[in-house]
This record gives structure tokens, C-alpha cells and sequence, in this order.
């Protein structure tokens, strides 16, 4: 793994507490308790934070600073219910024509899924998975779709921020279940395939919702 320097570094946890909640919506970063903690200069810290209000994971507020940005639910979770069923279909579209080697090219990207998450690296985790998903729909031969899918792929990411579906909890089944659609492509079981790709993002939208609905609750209750 490449050395981080003192930016990347910040940006890698500031990211990683925003997309695990640990920042909730409208939580001020702080720079200087931010810095203090990571034993660095006020520098680094800023220019993490632009990044990541380049991204739209932050945003300035006047007379308070940045903040966590706040994220349209419903659009999110709708787009996400979205791609499963575009995902779905690619994958069974590309099943006939996949290849030895591109089965041991999606093994090894599980493999660096699961180092990642021991490293607790949901960053490097959440781009991993988007290069898996996207290596098995590449050759569904249908343009169209191919552009819908990397379409939707990009309005996550502008809604939320690359990754911030992502949970360790979820992250874990993801990896089994990511597992699973290799069984299938290897054993060319088409049939079982679409339905498995399809509800392998149902159940991280189904995730997201229910961490959506857990904090509300608690909010109301606090």
C-alpha cells in the first residue's frame, strides 16, 4: 500500500467518520481539534475538506464553518433500488460471455475487499466494489445500459459521496455475497444470477433505510 501523506490521511478518516455516521448531518468539523488529534498542522485539515466539499460530503456555513452535509434520503435510496435492477440485468446479460480470467480478476478484487475492511479502510473498500461491479457488466454488449448503470453510478456519488452506502456491517455480507454471484458466474447459473445481483443492492438500500429510520427514532426519543 502506498504511503499516505499527511492530507490523504485526513481525508481518508474524515471521510470514513462521515460515511460510518460517526459525523452525523450538520456536525461542525472542527480544524483545529481535527489537527490537535492527528498530529498535523491546520493545512492538511483544510485542504481535506475542500476535497471533500468538492465531493459534497461537506459544506460551508456562514458564521459556523464546515459542517457535515445533510443527504436527500428518498433520492439516494431510490437511485440505489435503482442500479440493482440495471446491475441485475447486466450481469446476467454478461454471464455467457465471462471469462476465466475475469473470474480471477473479480477473486482477487473480493480478496483486496476483505484486506481492506480488516485495515478498516471503507474508503479503498467502497472503490474496490465499484470496480467489481462495474468488471462484471463491462461486456453485456448493450451501450445503453452500460451508460445508465455508470449514470447512476455518478448521481450516487453527487447525491452522498463515493462509498457512503457502505457500513461495516453491510460491508461484511457484502464480500459473501460478492462471493456467491463468482459461484454462480463460474457454474454459468444464470437463472438464480440476475435475482442474486439485483438483491445484493436492494439489501444495501434496505440497509441504508434502516440506519436512516434507527437515528430518527433515537433523535426523537433524545
Amino acid at each position: 500500500m502506498i504511503k499516505e501523506n499527511k492530507q490523504q490521511k485526513v481525508y481518508r478518516v474524515l471521510k470514513a467518520r462521515i460515511i460510518e455516521r460517526i459525523y452525523v448531518p450538520g456536525q461542525r468539523i472542527v480544524i483545529d481539534q481535527i489537527a490537535k488529534e492527528m498530529n498535523t498542522s491546520s493545512i492538511p485539515v483544510r485542504e481535506a475538506i475542500r476535497q471533500l466539499e468538492a465531493e459534497r460530503l461537506i459544506l460551508y456555513k456562514r458564521n459556523v464553518g464546515p459542517v457535515v452535509a445533510e443527504v436527500n434520503e428518498s433520492d439516494y435510496s431510490d437511485t440505489l433500488r435503482v442500479l440493482a435492477v440495471l446491475e441485475g440485468y447486466a450481469t446476467a446479460l454478461c454471464a455467457k460471455a465471462i471469462t476465466h480470467e475475469k473470474i480471477d480478476q473479480l477473486k482477487e478484487l473480493n480478496n483486496r475487499m476483505r484486506e481492506a475492511l480488516e485495515d478498516f479502510d471503507i474508503i479503498r473498500f467502497s472503490k474496490l466494489n465499484a470496480d467489481f461491479h462495474k468488471l462484471i457488466c463491462e461486456d453485456c454488449q448493450n451501450h445503453y445500459l452500460l451508460e445508465s448503470i455508470n449514470n447512476t453510478w455518478n448521481r450516487l456519488d453527487a447525491i452522498r459521496g463515493a462509498g457512503s452506502m457502505l457500513y461495516s456491517v453491510r460491508v461484511k455480507e457484502s464480500i459473501k455475497e460478492h462471493q456467491q454471484l463468482i459461484t454462480y458466474l463460474e457454474n454459468g447459473n444464470i437463472d438464480k444470477l440476475e435475482s442474486l445481483a439485483r438483491e445484493h443492492k436492494i439489501r444495501t438500500a434496505e440497509n441504508f433505510e434502516k440506519r436512516r429510520k434507527n437515528e430518527l427514532e433515537t433523535n426523537i426519543s433524545s
